[in-house]
């Protein structure tokens, strides 16, 4: 023990602080540079509107609200997505997926269900999620099955269901918009009315610290139970006062964020509450769909990293042939990542419909680009074995910051394209160059 304990100090003390630092907290440094980035993009769109467009409206608690909104959508269906890279296939249909479900879910809620249910039942929208979200896993566990049990290349078989589904949600309706929704399911979207408030962001905010300081006790706990090398104690508190400290911090942010005066007068003429002259200030606080973003990349984090499923999916994505012959039922693994996509993408269409209040035809066009991108640049690498959770999200979250950042500087629909393509193969690029350093 003494000799393999001054081994290991000979060894930290030929490393700069910052990589003992990294190495005490463990802390991934791709993430860092995601997060870095990230920064750099937001900065960089600030100072742009300062300088030339006098007055920088993108660190703003509005504009970052509505964009952890926009993210959303794409961030659940990017989770999904990083388990099919891992495995190395690929999902092409997912935004006419989440179109075709959307459609499903108008018809549901606008013309059927208020006759089977009676008009504003309570049950309406609890249906009409379920639906469009048993909907998704059944098609994406048809397309599982194509690629599983008749070998048919992934690839193909979702450049086919792009097409298809596309095709489906337009004869579903004819082409038509199907508006309002259900004002209950509409709440999903976010909104004034679709967040929790100030009082339920902060008990959100005091759960998450208690999770987040439950999580590293019990990992330090499990780490001495199985003997293995524990982090610093001054490691642990400085994760333990970063995570608690961004979780406080983004509560204050959505908490600082007001509704606008006009809902606000709805509201107090409904409520018999009288304004004041200096205005009422009422709080979104933490949006439903970012909510619902945050639960999904908890589940998803646990699913992929801490059950037999996980383990299974980055074991196929290692080596396919090896993964077989350890006993794993590959086809029925690839079925069951394909019919969570599809569970996720139709999830994925509650919140965008929500949000609309409304199902159109082209609702989750290019959304299939914009979700693959989001895996990429969150470090999930398409020859597979290699992907997180919080990386795809975070990934969505850049994706989302480059696409509001160019309309905020009024940069035309072409050059945001020609913007998202390019950091898209740069992303892979990237990628390309940290996988040949770390071999």
């Amino acid at each position: 023990m003494t000799s393999s304990s001054n081994s290991s100090n000979g060894t930290d003390a030929t490393l700069s602080p910052v990589a003992r630092f990294l190495k005490a907290t463990e802390i991934d440094t791709r993430l860092l540079g995601m997060v870095g980035a990230l920064l750099l993009i937001w900065l960089g769109f600030h100072m742009f509107g300062v300088m030339f467009k006098g007055g920088g409206a993108f660190l703003t608690p509005r504009n970052l609200w509505n964009l952890s909104v926009q993210t959303a959508s794409i961030g659940i269906m990017a989770t999904g997505m990083v388990l099919v890279i891992v495995t190395r296939h690929i999902d092409l249909s997912v935004g006419s997926v989440l179109g075709f479900c959307a459609m499903v879910m108008g018809i549901l809620q606008a013309r059927i269900l208020p006759d089977m249910l009676g008009l504003g039942s309570p049950m309406i929208w609890v249906v009409t999620a379920l639906a469009g979200m048993v909907v998704g896993m059944l098609i994406g566990a048809f397309h599982g099955w194509l690629i599983a049990y008749r070998g048919i290349p992934s690839f193909i078989v979702t450049l086919g269901g792009l097409l298809v589904w596309r095709g489906a949600a337009f004869l579903l309706a004819r082409g038509e918009t199907i508006s309002p929704l259900d004002s209950t399911f509409s709440l999903l979207g976010g909104g004034p009315y679709g967040s929790v408030g100030a009082v339920g962001s902060w008990i959100v905010a005091l759960l998450a610290c208690a999770a987040i300081l439950w999580m590293i006790f019990s990992g330090r706990k499990s780490r001495a139970t199985h003997g293995f090398a524990q982090r610093p104690m001054w490691a642990e508190y400085f994760l333990s006062v970063l995570g608690c400290g961004l979780v406080l911090g983004a509560t204050l942010l959505v908490n600082s964020y007001p509704w606008p005066k006009g809902i606000v007068k709805q509201y107090a003429e409904a409520n018999g509450l009288e304004v004041p002259a200096e205005g009422l200030f009422i709080a979104h606080g933490w949006a439903i769909p970012v909510l619902i973003l945050i639960g999904v990349g908890v589940v998803m984090t646990v699913l992929s990293t801490r059950t037999r499923f996980g383990r299974y999916v980055f074991a196929i994505g290692g080596n396919p042939d090896a993964a077989e012959l350890s006993g794993i039922n590959t086809r029925w693994m690839t079925v069951k990542i394909f019919a969570l996509m599809g569970f996720l993408t139709g999830l994925s269409s509650v919140v965008a419909s929500a949000r609309l209040n409304s199902a159109t035809n082209a609702l989750g066009t290019l959304d299939e680009l914009y979700v693959i991108a989001a895996a990429v640049i969150g470090g999930t690498s398409l020859a597979g074995g290699v992907g997180t959770i919080y990386g795809a999200i975070i990934g969505a979250l850049v994706m989302q910051s480059l696409q509001t950042g160019m309309v905020l500087i009024g940069f035309d629909a072409a050059l945001q394209n020609i913007v998202v393509g390019t950091v898209l193969v740069l992303a892979v690029y990237l990628d390309i160059i940290y996988r040949k350093r770390t071999k």
